[in-house]
């Protein structure tokens, strides 16, 4: 019978694909390496198989031992898979904006989840980075994978991920293009295929704001790819080009994809391929573009393929009048995000209300551009003013000490009435452009547009 021994056995092999209708407007063969028919549905199981595996091997994984891991979602999937067939137990940290699939996808798995802070450097106490090395440190017959620095990761794909393009192109592949997180996946191919054929070009797709494409590591929204430092199972030498691509032009793109051709695929995904369609611009019709497609949309459901979520956070447009428009409309000689940080003084915070002429702002862990994760609070001058009567020291205490919640938010596309609705519970609420955070806008600022466009002409 035709009939795998179990589910590892059919890790790789995956699938490749004309994209026919999304290449329609370039004359290469535009050819996507379908990851996503993995067992668990990435990329990641190729790695998380041979990491445990060679681990096993070498007795760093004991009978009976946890796995630890900071993962956004897709490697905790593939060891969790290799874990339930091979007796251990799972505990994975994940930064806090990784989709709630994601995340229930783990735990349906048997896998304890860990959430952590965004927001913070990676070598802070509270970072995902930080909290999984503590807990594989502490915990009895503990092992931490460490994707980030074992060579296995990117071994896995040189052992079969590149063999199965090179023979599935026939060895007529010209580009790979390749999102870049750990690098594992791009340098491991990278590696394979320059070794057949030097003259193939490997292109790296990034997050704009990551390191790869000169970024400080921040602020992105696209989840599994991207980072804030430089991991050593990535390989700069592989790489010929990187290509940055924003955080709305992914999603679109994914989006576009699923809908034209049928594919339901992950925002990373939707990078790789942005990033290939550049590339393909100008080629000749021999070329052959291969596009690694990482994972499956179905963990991003809540997100990115989710119209509610891309309107609030400022990814879609609706018709007629927008917060967008209310934007635009506001003083000019206003920067555009009037903020204070959590470590200054109180007094600092009221001096930039008051040189500003605003009534509340947000407070935020980075200067901008930030993301919706980076804001940490606000300010009020009215509590302030309370504040500093009750007691006057207060002005010279940190703003985190004293801050209020976060304002609500609305995207930047959105219709007046979703700006109405958000102000109906708070004096001002947050513009997201992008996922970022770009304005304030306030009642005043609402009534004063509502009463511009109800007034009669002369």
């Amino acid at each position: 019978m035709d009939v795998a021994d179990d589910l590892l056995a059919l890790i790789g092999n995956t699938p490749m694909v004309r994209l026919d209708r999304t290449a329609r407007n370039v004359d290469c063969h535009l050819l996507a390496k379908l990851e996503l028919y993995n067992p668990g549905f990435s990329s990641k199981d190729r790695p998380a198989l041979a990491m445990i595996t060679a681990a096993e091997a070498d007795g760093r994984l004991q009978p009976g031992g946890t796995i630890v891991e900071p993962t956004s979602g897709n490697t905790g999937v593939g060891l969790a898979i290799v874990a339930a067939r091979r007796g251990y137990s799972c505990i994975f940290v994940c930064p806090d904006k990784v989709a709630p699939d994601k995340i229930a996808q783990l735990r349906a798995y048997g896998a304890e989840v860990i959430v952590c802070p965004t927001s913070v450097s990676p070598d802070h106490p509270d970072s995902y980075y930080s909290v999984s090395a503590r807990l594989a440190r502490e915990l009895p017959k503990a092992w931490k994978p460490d994707q980030y620095h074992n060579p296995d990761n990117p071994r896995s794909q040189y052992d079969t991920t590149g063999p199965e393009i090179w023979r599935q192109t026939a060895g007529r592949i010209t580009h790979f293009v390749c999102g870049v997180g750990t690098g594992g996946t791009i340098s491991g191919i990278g590696r394979y295929l320059k070794e057949q054929d030097p003259t193939i070009q490997v292109i790296g797709a990034d997050p704009v704001g990551s390191v790869y494409s000169g970024g400080s590591g921040r602020p992105y929204l696209v989840e599994g790819i991207g980072e804030d430092f430089w991991p050593t199972t990535y390989d700069p030498s592989v790489v010929d080009q990187v290509v940055a691509i924003s955080d709305a032009v992914s999603f679109s793109t994914a989006r576009r994809v699923t809908r034209e051709e049928g594919l339901l695929i992950g925002g990373s995904g939707g990078t790789a391929i942005a990033a290939a369609l550049r590339i393909a611009q100008g080629l000749p019709a021999d070329a052959v573009v291969v596009v690694h497609i990482p994972d499956s949309g179905r963990g991003y459901l809540s997100k990115l393929y989710d119209d509610g979520w891309m309107s609030d956070h400022g990814f879609l447009r609706a018709s007629g009048t927008t917060v967008g428009d209310l934007v635009r409309e506001r003083d000019p000689d206003l920067p555009s995000l009037v903020h204070s940080h959590p470590d200054e003084t109180v007094r600092t915070a009221i001096e930039i209300l008051r040189e500003y002429g605003v009534s509340q702002m947000p407070v935020v862990k980075h200067e901008p551009p930030v993301v919706l994760a980076e804001v940490v609070g606000s300010v009020d001058e009215r509590d302030l003013l309370g504040a500093a009567v009750a007691d006057s020291g207060v002005l010279d205490q940190p703003v985190g000490s004293v801050m209020g919640p976060p304002l609500p938010t609305v995207g930047i596309g959105e219709p007046l009435a979703a700006a109405a609705a958000r102000l109906q519970s708070a004096p001002a609420a947050l513009v997201l452009d992008g996922g970022h955070p770009v304005a304030v806008v306030s009642r005043a600022d609402l009534l004063g547009a509502i009463a511009r466009a109800g007034a009669p002409h002369s």
